[in-house]
């Protein structure tokens, strides 16, 4: 059986992109590594052993791929990545009580509860809730 073991998103900033995965959203550090020359390799995942082996690598943004591809989503406003929450309508006032600007609330997407917002490292992100 093959499984997903890691997938990544283009961010503008490793470190702050870290920083917003791990104290914003409440992702776990999984891999921290400093590669030489300021090149960070950072991997988050979910916490309290959910999806122990499944891992989001942030991964630098810039180049003549990955900043054109992200910007051309982020400004057709499709998300560069989806997650799943229990409790979506909880999640969106937890997150707008930090400060995270959402591009729509909660609002019903076919068989899903979704909302969008901006992760601050150049990416649109959707939440949903089956």
């Amino acid at each position: 059986m093959i499984k997903v073991a890691m997938t990544s998103v283009f961010v503008e900033d490793v470190a702050r992109a870290h920083a917003f995965y791990t104290d914003v959203l409440g992702f776990e550090t999984r891999l921290h590594m400093d590669l030489g020359d300021g090149t960070l390799f950072v991997t988050v995942g979910a916490r309290q052993g959910a999806q122990p082996d499944l891992q989001l690598l942030l991964e630098p943004g810039q180049g003549p791929i990955a900043d054109p591809y992200r910007r051309a989503l982020y400004e057709a406003g499709i998300p560069c990545i989806v997650f799943s929450v229990e409790d979506l309508p909880a999640e969106y006032e937890r997150l707008r009580g930090l400060g995270v600007r959402f591009t729509h609330a909660p609002r019903e997407q076919g068989p899903v509860l979704a909302a969008v917002f901006d992760d601050t490292v150049g990416n649109l992100v959707q939440l949903i809730q089956p």
